[in-house]
């Protein structure tokens, strides 16, 4: 289970600096895509 979040920790960061994300940019981006994805799913079902 470590593996994995160390992994998950470790694709974060390389998303962040790959589009020079700040930590507060990163939230909202996950948060919209939270948003779009359950608005996607409760038109599908």
């Amino acid at each position: 289970m470590r593996k994995l979040i160390d992994k998950h920790k470790t694709l974060i960061n390389w998303y962040q600096k790959k589009f020079k994300l700040t930590d507060y940019q990163l939230l909202w981006l996950v948060f919209f895509k939270g948003v779009c994805i359950t608005i996607i799913l409760f038109k599908i079902f």
